[in-house]
């Protein structure tokens, strides 16, 4: 089980500060640009947490808005220091990097930072006495500055900007470098030029980058302890080079095999090199590479003996020179990984759960591209097997999405992977605040990709979730977002459909101020839309259903949905419902409760005083339709209207009495024990029929429904009573000559029911 330790005073004052920049760190100077209060001096530590969250809140946080001038904040180093952040995305550009250039910064990790020009490199220079560690991982455009192109001046009014590629930036002057990371970079860029001035580097990663001649990483042979390669097309000639840097600790040599065709095989001799000549190797990835010769041991004298990772016993011959087992043996998508022997602790693979997860884990951040290949193999194993790691790999799919927010492939399947990975089987094991990630990447993903598939396994992963419960700290966001799918434009039919259960289940069994709020937002007019659009394709089905529902919870005690209800059309849409589907019983249910909802506003019962609804009304009392939910509904419809007096009758046809009669025979029709498909969280709009002579059938229709509800019911519904003060309400009504007397009767029942209710449930415990 996840605990759900509270978050540090540090992250809370953190998180406070960055969303309330103007009034506690800073003020606006001219109204535009942050400047930090002169009486603040912040140290490292909480400068560096301070960058790093607000990256975090930017990328991940959809409430979150950035500050244009953010960084300006730390422009001073006397009163703020930074010397370890980690910058990402499109958050950050040129002019956030020159506002901290005075800044003595030690690690700078700079990852797709697509907006960042050769204009940073010139910044970068300002770091150069201090930085240990830099990365510029797929900062694609870093090397390329503007520049006007001289001649034509026609192309000049076409293009009055081009892009030119920096040729001549090198690392000289940055003593301190030991850790750089050049991955994806441009084609085009002398690696070797640029890297030359650089003494002593001890890890370099060059992923993706092409060089035919790899000879110059020698220089460092006595200093590299880590080299990335990833996706570079090898050669004999890189592996002789390779081998020469004995000092290295971890080599990455693995590819993508799906990306282009790659003529470079790894052979058992290649292997066998390594284990050789790099004796201190603790970590070795060759993922996806395709591997020439036969390597491994024969298929009985791998079977034979239990699982090990002695490197004596090792299934993959050249490894069994090793001195001791490696730390990390990368090999997802290689027919290594499925050996039983490997002389490793740690193995990215693909053949069972420990395997992918630590592929995703190693991926994630750097390989997109392959850590959507690893989590679509945890999906196959949370669907059809069951997932041992659970928080790990829920934590690991988190920070994926996080990662990668923008990536289709990512958000497919690691949403298909979380609605596995949610659902009741594993939900003991959950934390509230691990499940709150869950629902927030989901919205994420939801709000930053519009394809279908993405949606609905985010629609559908949010249904594994106790609604309105967990999903009310994002209450708003959430029926925002449901809302932009309901849009009646969409074709997509399971979509709709999840999407209506969900708005249904949000408007239930939450306080009026939430139902207002999601009504202000569209919510009672899409649902009509929507019913609209089923309506014209003659089609009666969930969606139609939900939606009525929908609109039954949204409009319960909420006089300002039920009035948006009429003004736009619902009552023609009830009518022109009843008329096309007169067998639909659940459809005829939700109608009539939504009905009941409108007709218990005062205000607005002038508007069904009509002889076509009176009418209506009036047949569905003899409706069987849903055991006696459909006439129940239409005589709490009536029981309302008739509660006006007779003054308030405005029609000839039909005629108050003869609806009165009809009202009585109702509900002498009903069976008292009957279950109800029916949810109170008040009687407030019951209890105000009872003290009235004016209406006898509608006091009578309200003392039925209490004493339906408290005797079928008992435990739920005869403590509310008692709460809301029905009992004296009762008493009251059974002293009053206008009142019936089986009305009278059935209220001493109640009254009956509740007192011995009470009396066994007194607590006579000392």
């Amino acid at each position: 089980m996840a605990s759900d330790t509270p978050e540090s005073l540090m992250a809370l004052c953190t998180d406070f500060c960055l969303r309330n920049l103007d009034g506690t760190l800073g003020y606006l100077l001219d109204k535009e640009t942050l400047r930090l209060h002169p009486d603040i001096f912040l140290p490292s530590e909480i400068c560096d947490r301070l960058v790093n969250e607000y990256v975090e809140l930017v990328n991940a946080a959809c409430n979150f808005e950035p500050h244009e001038s953010f960084f300006s904040l730390f422009s001073d180093p006397r009163s703020t220091r930074l010397t370890r952040i980690h910058l990402r995305e499109d958050l950050v550009q040129d002019q956030d990097l020159e506002a901290i250039r005075k800044q003595d910064l030690v690690e700078l990790y700079l990852t797709n930072c697509e907006k960042l020009s050769a204009k940073s490199l010139q910044t970068l220079r300002s770091f150069s006495h201090t930085l240990v560690s830099l990365s510029l991982f797929g900062c694609a455009n870093i090397f390329y500055e503007e520049e006007n192109p001289g001649g034509c001046e026609d192309e000049c009014l076409v293009n009055p900007t081009c892009q030119v590629l920096v040729k001549d930036f090198t690392f000289e002057g940055f003593s301190r470098l030991r850790f750089l990371n050049l991955g994806r970079m441009i084609d085009g860029v002398p690696v070797e030029s640029l890297l030359r001035p650089l003494s002593s580097l001890a890890a370099l990663d060059l992923s993706g980058i092409q060089t035919s001649d790899a000879a110059f990483l020698t220089q460092w042979k006595d200093s590299l302890v880590s080299l990335v390669l990833y996706n570079m097309d090898l050669s004999d000639d890189h592996i002789r080079v390779i081998v020469q840097l004995h000092k290295l600790r971890h080599l990455d040599i693995s590819r993508d095999r799906l990306s282009s065709y790659y003529k470079f095989k790894l052979t058992r001799k290649v292997l066998s090199l390594f284990v050789q000549k790099l004796g201190n190797l603790m970590s070795l990835d060759i993922s996806g590479h395709m591997i020439l010769e036969n390597c491994s041991v024969s298929k009985m004298e791998e079977e034979a003996g239990q699982t090990s990772i002695e490197p004596s016993k090792s299934s993959i011959m050249p490894f069994r020179a090793l001195k001791r087992p490696l730390q990390f043996l990368g090999l997802f998508e290689t027919s290594l990984c499925r050996l039983m022997h490997i002389p490793a602790y740690k193995v990215s693979g693909d053949k069972n759960e420990e395997q992918v997860l630590n592929a995703i884990e190693a991926y994630t951040e750097h390989r997109p591209e392959i850590t959507s290949r690893a989590i679509n193999l945890l999906f196959d194993i949370a669907r059809i097997e069951r997932c041992n790691q659970l928080l790990r790999a829920l934590k690991l799919v988190i920070t994926a999405l996080k990662c990668h927010k923008y990536d289709k492939n990512i958000q497919v399947t690691g949403s298909a992977a979380l609605f596995y990975l949610t659902n009741s089987e594993y939900r003991s094991e959950q934390s509230i605040t691990l499940r709150r990630q869950v629902i927030q990447v989901v919205l994420n993903g939801m709000e930053s990709y519009q394809e279908v598939t993405v949606q609905r396994n985010c629609c559908l992963t949010l249904c594994n979730f106790s609604i309105p419960e967990e999903l009310e700290f994002q209450y708003r966001r959430v029926n925002e977002l449901l809302l932009s799918i309901l849009n009646p434009t969409r074709q997509d039919e399971s979509i709709q459909r999840i999407a209506v259960h969900l708005c249904n289940a949000l408007v239930c069994q939450v306080d009026n101020d939430h139902k207002e709020a999601v009504g202000k937002m569209g919510f009672v007019v899409t649902m009509l839309k929507l019913i609209q659009k089923k309506l014209l394709d003659k089609i009666c089905d969930q969606v139609m259903e939900f939606s009525w529902s929908a609109l039954w919870n949204i409009t319960d005690e909420t006089p300002d949905n039920c009035e948006m209800f009429l003004n736009f059309n619902g009552m023609k849409l009830f009518l022109d419902c009843l008329k096309e589907f007169p067998e639909k019983q659940e459809l005829h249910r939700n109608m009539l409760g939504l009905l009941g909802n409108v007709a218990e506003v005062k205000e607005l019962r002038p508007q069904l005083m009509t002889s076509q609804f009176i009418s209506v009304f009036s047949n569905l009392l003899e409706s069987k339709a849903d055991g006696i939910e459909v006439s129940y509904n239409a005589c709490g419809v009536l029981s309302h209207i008739m509660f006006d007096g007779p003054e308030a009758w405005g029609v000839c046809e039909p005629q108050r009495g003869e609806v009165e009669e009809r009202m009585w025979a109702a509900i002498q029709s009903w069976d008292i024990n009957s279950r109800r498909n029916i949810n109170y969280r008040s009687f407030e709009p019951i209890l105000r029929l009872l003290p009235q002579g004016i209406s006898p059938v509608s006091q009578h229709w309200a003392t039925w429904a209490l004493y339906n509800l408290v005797s079928v019911y008992p435990d739920k519904y005869c403590p509310l009573l008692i709460k809301e003060g029905g009992m004296p309400l009762l008493r009251d009504m059974i002293k009053m000559a206008t009142a019936r007397q089986e009305t009278k009767e059935m209220a001493r029942k109640v009254i009956e029911h509740c007192s011995n209710f009470k009396e066994e449930n007194m607590d006579t415990s000392r």
